[in-house]
């Protein structure tokens, strides 16, 4: 038995208890030799549930789900991002398309693991998370690469057409960092009142009407890079 084992907790956010209790039991069955002993401290089916828990919790770790009812994972990345969590957030997930690793990543993950190659890569991944590296396998960084140059190319022409003046593409980018509007003052020497008033614009231009659809807009469309 491997007495040095690192241990990391996690809470597992998935709508499929099948899949949970198949990590539970992986976890279980790779104790005896793993570089990594994962404690699983809580399980939720949601986002909001998932949200909860980690804030009575406390994991070193979220292994997260894209695809989940209401809110997606996309969503609980910004929510994680906004409330300054502290801990990693490594994707498993079915979605194996490039705007959903893009947007994955760009939001804040840490890692990005095909569920169907769970089993082969999930004990690395966790691994190099902890170590404070990036975990993409060759097949993900492809995709999310191939997403990356798409968005290189359009990104110029759709700031034009959308007018974003530069210091709203500053606010812009402030604002997927997950900063608040005192922050972003701070950052950009200006007063929150300025902030506010180039955000309405921002919403205006964008056609949203919340901070998070920006977000998620900016992201999508590549007004703001990784």
């Amino acid at each position: 038995m491997n007495t040095s084992a690192e241990s990391v907790s996690v809470v597992l956010i998935d709508d499929e208890p099948l899949f949970r209790q198949g990590l539970r039991r992986f976890f279980s069955l790779s104790h005896s030799d793993a570089v990594v002993r994962v404690q699983v401290v809580g399980e939720a089916d949601s986002v909001e549930q998932g949200l909860d828990l980690i804030q009575t919790r406390k994991p070193d770790m979220i292994l997260l789900d894209m695809e989940l009812p209401h809110l997606n994972g996309l969503d609980a990345l910004l929510h994680l991002k906004e409330q300054a969590y502290a801990g990693d957030v490594l994707v498993l997930s079915a979605h194996q398309d490039d705007q959903w690793i893009f947007l994955a990543m760009q939001s804040g993950a840490k890692g990005y693991v095909f569920k169907e190659a769970v089993t082969e890569q999930l004990p690395a991944a966790i691994a190099t998370v902890l170590a404070g590296k990036i975990y993409l396998a060759p097949d993900v960084a492809t995709c999310f690469f191939r997403r990356f140059q798409d968005l290189a190319s359009q990104s110029l022409p759709l700031v034009k057409s959308l007018h974003l003046t530069e210091r709203e593409q500053d606010v812009l980018y402030w604002l997927v960092q997950g900063e608040p509007n005192t922050q972003i003052a701070r950052h950009l020497f200006v007063t929150v009142a300025t902030v506010k008033a180039h955000l309405t614009s921002i919403f205006e231009k964008l056609g949203v009407s919340s901070r998070t659809q920006a977000i998620v807009k900016a992201l999508r469309l590549g007004l703001v890079k990784p």
